[in-house]
Parts: structure tokens; C-alpha cells; sequence
């Protein structure tokens, strides 16, 4: 039994609980939700004050970290609001993205920077609610400055958490149409190419377009001279 010392030095012993106090103090400890009274009354052994009882329990939980609180004239044991940190659970729910916010993701992925006005024309649709702000909250995409045209729209590109998130390096490590096509997840035959990235990564691809385009032009001249020479 614990003994309480007053400034006085005069030792205060916790009081005893009565039979009937003790099956109160059970009866509501054991209850899967809140007890009136009534309720308390019809399961105790022998008639008695239950709310003078209820407030005696109360003044000795009242310091301890479990507390006897009345809510709505029902009365639970519950944690002390004052150790209530300690009893929080963090627990990660998995959400799937909508089919809305991974297609705009994977146009704003490669034709980054792109505006909301050509990320719909791109799906042929209006945007949903908030279907960019769920993917700014996962901190894959973020404002990209402002196109320089009428309005000023804001341009979206994706993250360094983006490539985090999806074990990138850099963007020009992205599947290109080809390798998309060879993996079969997409029709190669009927898409173009062009709707796969404008950005550093398109721009890659077209330099090295360009310098496949200069070559054929060399072969095609050397090949016009020898024909010549040999008439």
C-alpha cells in the first residue's frame, strides 16, 4: 500500500474501496462502451449510490493515467489527456492513384514543362478534382515557373523526390517509346513519338534524329558523284 506524506508529516493512506465500489470500478472497466447508470445499477450486488460512488472514482483516478470520465452521462475509463502522445498509432495506408492522376502524371513525366490547358489536350478530357494537387501532396510534381503566353499559365514538372520515389537518376533514364513497345505495354506501331517528351529528353532524341538525317544526306551525295564520274 502506498502512504502519502501531507507538509504536515501526518501520513494519509489512500482510502479502501467498499465491495461494491470494486464492482462498479470492474463493471466499467470491463464494458465495451460507456455505461449509464441505470446500467451500472442493474449489475452491481446491492442497491447503493452509483453517481456518489462514480465521483469517489473519479477524484481517485483522477491523477493517475488511467482517468474515469463522464461523457454525455456515460462513464468510461480512458487514457490520461495528458499522456494521450504516447498512445497515438501511426499507421501508412496504401491508396492507389486514380487512372485520371497516373495519366497526367505521365504526361507531365515527359513533356514536362507542361500547363494544365495542354495536359488536357493531351487526355482529351477536363481535369478531375484535385488530380494534380494529390500529386503535388506525394511531392512528384511541383510548379514549374510560368509560360511565357497570354495568361501566364503555371507549368508543372516532376520532382527530385519523382525520381526518388522510382529509382531514377535523371529523366533520360525513362523507357522510351521503343523499349515501352518491346516490353508490350503499349502499341509502338500507333503512337508517335512526340507525345513521349519534349524537355531535355526529347531534345536528346531529336539531336540525334537530326545528325541520322545529315549522314543520309552525305551517303545519298556521295553516291549521286560516283555515278556521275563513272558515265
Amino acid at each position: 500500500m502506498i502512504k502519502k506524506k501531507k507538509k504536515n508529516n501526518i501520513i494519509d493512506f489512500p482510502p479502501k474501496l467498499s465491495n461494491v465500489e470494486k464492482e462498479i470500478e470492474a463493471i466499467i472497466f470491463a464494458a465495451a462502451e460507456p455505461l449509464d447508470i441505470s446500467t451500472i445499477e442493474s449489475k452491481i450486488s446491492k442497491k447503493s449510490d452509483v453517481e456518489k460512488i462514480l465521483k469517489k472514482l473519479q477524484n481517485e483516478y483522477k491523477d493517475r493515467g488511467i482517468n474515469l470520465v463522464c461523457i454525455s452521462n456515460k462513464w468510461s475509463f480512458r487514457t490520461s489527456a495528458k499522456l494521450s502522445s504516447l498512445m497515438v498509432q501511426e499507421k501508412t495506408v496504401e491508396k492507389k492513384l486514380s487512372r485520371a492522376a497516373i495519366e497526367t502524371l505521365s504526361i507531365i513525366v515527359y513533356h514536362q514543362p507542361v500547363t494544365r490547358a495542354e495536359i488536357e489536350e493531351i487526355r482529351g478530357v477536363a481535369f478531375g478534382t484535385n488530380t494534380i494537387e494529390i500529386l503535388m501532396e506525394l511531392d512528384w510534381v511541383k510548379p514549374g515557373g510560368r509560360k511565357d503566353v497570354p495568361g501566364k499559365p503555371i507549368q508543372y514538372v516532376t520532382t527530385d523526390n519523382f525520381l526518388s520515389h522510382f529509382n531514377l537518376q535523371k529523366l533520360s533514364d525513362l523507357p522510351t517509346v521503343d523499349e515501352l513497345g518491346a516490353a508490350g505495354l503499349i502499341d509502338s506501331a500507333n503512337i508517335d513519338n512526340a507525345i513521349f517528351g519534349t524537355g531535355k529528353f526529347y531534345k536528346e532524341k531529336q539531336e540525334e534524329k537530326k545528325e541520322d538525317i545529315y549522314s543520309n544526306i552525305d551517303e545519298m551525295l556521295s553516291s549521286t558523284l560516283d555515278k556521275d564520274e563513272q558515265k
